[in-house]
Formats: structure tokens, C-alpha cells, sequence
């Protein structure tokens, strides 16, 4: 029984270690659900073959595991799998080689075949095989010229798998020049597995302390060029006001040039008539809805839309949106209009269509977008799409950004597309 769980218990802590490396160097292609479930499979695989006490089979089957669940679940081509799946096996191994030829050397009254000498052994090659994994990332890492930020002071927490290694030989030592007796053996034994477990948490909850780091910094980034965004929709619109006053003077600009005609001053007319023509205020603008925020944003993805060749149709309600902030209405109809635009791109005869109506007898606005679309996305567990772009943890954001003014608006959001017509559908309910 003793043996099993320590089986269990090594295969854990490489389960972790392979999860840790392959996270940190390599674009996921599923989310971490799949990832999870596939490894737990493939290492209880592992598992049941090591029941066998084959070394050498079971040296082929981490190797083989490993290839598998790196070319799965990571964009990777097959030869890299290989590559790195047998720098695993060989650090591994001899992690495992190492701890066994300094203790047998320098330690030689280390008694490994009883429970606890097998199972500090067993701690002991896991450490030194986690330290040099850790180690390993940071030099892929500093050499990956695709990786967007890489953190030198990282290589600080090296310290701590460093130092485990030194109190595994100081645990050695005093083992080595006097026996451990009852239960101290047994607590110096606990003592490693908890230093192992202490290594592996520190370094997980770091990972998922730069994952989060990095996503409030993506967000933080997203909210800055939407505020860029709402600003230049207000220059707009105080353009639209100058336009509109400089139409209410129109008359007078036409009495200044009726008393330069009567003074036969041709110039002075053509320059006066020059520069009202190259007056940005004289620019044409378009009347899409009565909404003055909304409309200036529609304005300008109209204007993307015919420089794409793209169907742009809208259907606009009197009043619907007059109740959201303008800010959220940049954040919401950008976000969904530049994906749309996105999906609808370089396809032919491709069109954008956007409805928004009120539901009658209820204080709900219902907006609907559908768009041309060249394939089926693929969904997280939410039922929204996943970005396919390369970087998938430096994009995304628009759909957060879009579920966010939902819920603050106690609304209800759904996309799904449909196989038939080739089409993008978003359906969203906002309670006004």
C-alpha cells in the first residue's frame, strides 16, 4: 500500500512540473479544463503501467505520454514534442540517477530500502528535478524572442528549490552521522514531502499571479483606448456642432461675399469661398441614428465597412439607447463592431447587419448583430468565442469588455453561428 501511494505521489508531482513547463513556454490550443482532464488520463496511464516495475518500459511511456500531451494540447509541431518531451525523460532520469550516486557515495550507511529512505529518495529526485526544470524555463524563456515580457526577477525563487536541496543533504548528514531513531525518522521524511509541496505551491501560486498580473495590465490597456476612443467620438461631435453653427451663419458668410462682389474684388471672393470649402466643419456627416454618440460611432465603422467592400445596414430605434452611458456605448459597440468587421473581412459579398429595438411592455432593449462569418469558432465553457489569434493570453478582451457593460446593465449576452447561412449571431437584452 505504502508503495502505491508513493507512486501516486511521484507521478502527481511530475504531472505538476510538465504542467508548469508546458504553460510557461507554449501557446495552449484548449482551455484548461481539457488540458487538465487529458493529463490526469494520460498520467494514471502512466500510473497503472509503473504497477508493472518495468524500467525501462516505463521510461518509454513518460516519453511517449509526454510527446502525446505537448503536440495534442499545444501548438506545437511534432518534432518539437519530441524534443521536449525527451529533455524531460533525460532530466528526469537522471535527477533520478544523481540523488541515487551521492547518496550511495558520499552518504553509505543511508539505508534506501526501508519506507522512509524510499520515500526521501523519491523527494529528493523530484526537488532536484523541479529545480532544474525551473531553471531550464527561464533560459527557454530569456531566448524565446516571441515571448512579450519575460521578468528576470523570477530567477530569484530559484533560491527555494536551491535551498531545499541543500536541507535535503543537511537532513543526509545528520541521518549519516547519527541514526535517526522513532518517530524522528518519520517526521524528518514528512518534513521532505512538505519541502516538495512548499516548492511546487510557490511556484504555481507565482504562475497565476503573473497570468493575473498580465491580465490587468491587458485590461487596464483595453480601458485606456476606450477612453481614447470615447474621447475622439466627442471631438466628433463637437465638429458636428461647429458644422451646425457654421450652417446657422451660412447667411452671413453670404452677405460678406455679396459686399466683396460689389467691390469687383474677385481674389478676396475666392479666397473667402476657398476657405470655407477647406473648413473641416463643411465635412459631410451622416445621420444614422438619434442617438449623437452612437450615431458618430456607427458613422465611422460605415465608413470601414465601404473601404472594405462590406454590406453595413442598421436599424436604429428612436430612444432605445439614451439611458446608457457614453462610454459604455464605445465600449460595447466597438467591441462588437470591430469583431464583427474582423469575421466579416475578405469574404465575398460579406455585410454587417445591427438591429437595437426596445421590447414592448418592458424596460428591456434587445441588440441584435449578425455578420458574415468563414467558420465555426470555438467556444469556452461560457458558450462565447475564443480569440484565434496566435496570443490568445494577450487577446480576448473585447468580449470581456462587452460581457462587463452587460452585466452592469443586469442584461443577458448569447452568440452562437449558424452552419447554414455562414453567420455570426450576438443577441443582447440591457435592462435600461
Amino acid at each position: 500500500m505504502e508503495h502505491i501511494i508513493l507512486l501516486f505521489f511521484s507521478f502527481f508531482t511530475e504531472a505538476v512540473i510538465l504542467w508548469q513547463y508546458a504553460s510557461s513556454l507554449f501557446t495552449s490550443s484548449y482551455s484548461n479544463k481539457i488540458k487538465l482532464a487529458l493529463l490526469s488520463a494520460f498520467y494514471a496511464i502512466l500510473f497503472l503501467i509503473s504497477l508493472l516495475g518495468q524500467t525501462g518500459l516505463n521510461a518509454i511511456s513518460f516519453f511517449v505520454i509526454n510527446t502525446i500531451f505537448l503536440y495534442m494540447l499545444f501548438k506545437l509541431k511534432l518534432l518539437l514534442a519530441l524534443f521536449h518531451s525527451a529533455i524531460l525523460t533525460a532530466i528526469m532520469g537522471l535527477s533520478e540517477l544523481a540523488v541515487f550516486g551521492i547518496i550511495s557515495r558520499f552518504f553509505p550507511h543511508f539505508v534506501l530500502e526501508t519506507d522512509a529512505g524510499i520515500i526521501f529518495y523519491t523527494v529528493f529526485s523530484k526537488i532536484l528535478f523541479f529545480a532544474v526544470i525551473y531553471l531550464l524555463i527561464h533560459l527557454l524563456k530569456g531566448k524565446n524572442i516571441n515571448q512579450e515580457q519575460y521578468d528576470r526577477s523570477g530567477l530569484l525563487l530559484m533560491l527555494i528549490p536551491v535551498s531545499s536541496v541543500f536541507i535535503m543533504f543537511t537532513f543526509l548528514a545528520i541521518g549519516e552521522t547519527s541514526a535517526f531513531a522513532q518517530p524522528v525518522d518519520f517526521m524528518v521524511t514528512i518534513c521532505a514531502v512538505f519541502l516538495l509541496m512548499v516548492n511546487l505551491l510557490v511556484f504555481g501560486i507565482n504562475q497565476y499571479n503573473q497570468k493575473k498580473s498580465q491580465e490587468y495590465t491587458d485590461m487596464q490597456l483595453l480601458l485606456q483606448k476606450e477612453s481614447d476612443f470615447a474621447q475622439y467620438y466627442e471631438m466628433i461631435l463637437s465638429q458636428s456642432e461647429n458644422q451646425s453653427i457654421l450652417i446657422h451663419d451660412i447667411k452671413k458668410h453670404l452677405q460678406s461675399i455679396k459686399l466683396l462682389n460689389e467691390k469687383n474684388d474677385s481674389d478676396k471672393i475666392n479666397a473667402y469661398i476657398q476657405q470655407l470649402l477647406e473648413s473641416s466643419d463643411l465635412k459631410e456627416t451622416s445621420k444614422i441614428c438619434d442617438n449623437e454618440m452612437l450615431n458618430a460611432i456607427l458613422c465611422r465603422y460605415q465608413r470601414q465597412c465601404n473601404e472594405k467592400h462590406i454590406v453595413f445596414h442598421t436599424d436604429i430605434r428612436s430612444d432605445t439607447v439614451q439611458n446608457i452611458y457614453q462610454h459604455d456605448l464605445t465600449s460595447l459597440f466597438c467591441n462588437l463592431l470591430d469583431n464583427a468587421l474582423e469575421s466579416a473581412d475578405n469574404i465575398p459579398d460579406s455585410f454587417i447587419e445591427l438591429t437595437v429595438e426596445k421590447k414592448e411592455n418592458s424596460p428591456f432593449i434587445i441588440i441584435i448583430l449578425i455578420n458574415s462569418c468563414r467558420s465555426t469558432p470555438v467556444y469556452d465553457q461560457d458558450g462565447l468565442p475564443v480569440s484565434h489569434k496566435a496570443n490568445k493570453g494577450r487577446h480576448g478582451f473585447g468580449i470581456k469588455s462587452i460581457k462587463k457593460v452587460v452585466k452592469q446593465y443586469h442584461g443577458n449576452l448569447q452568440m452562437y453561428y449558424d452552419n447554414d447561412s455562414g453567420t455570426f449571431h450576438t443577441i443582447i437584452t440591457l435592462k435600461q
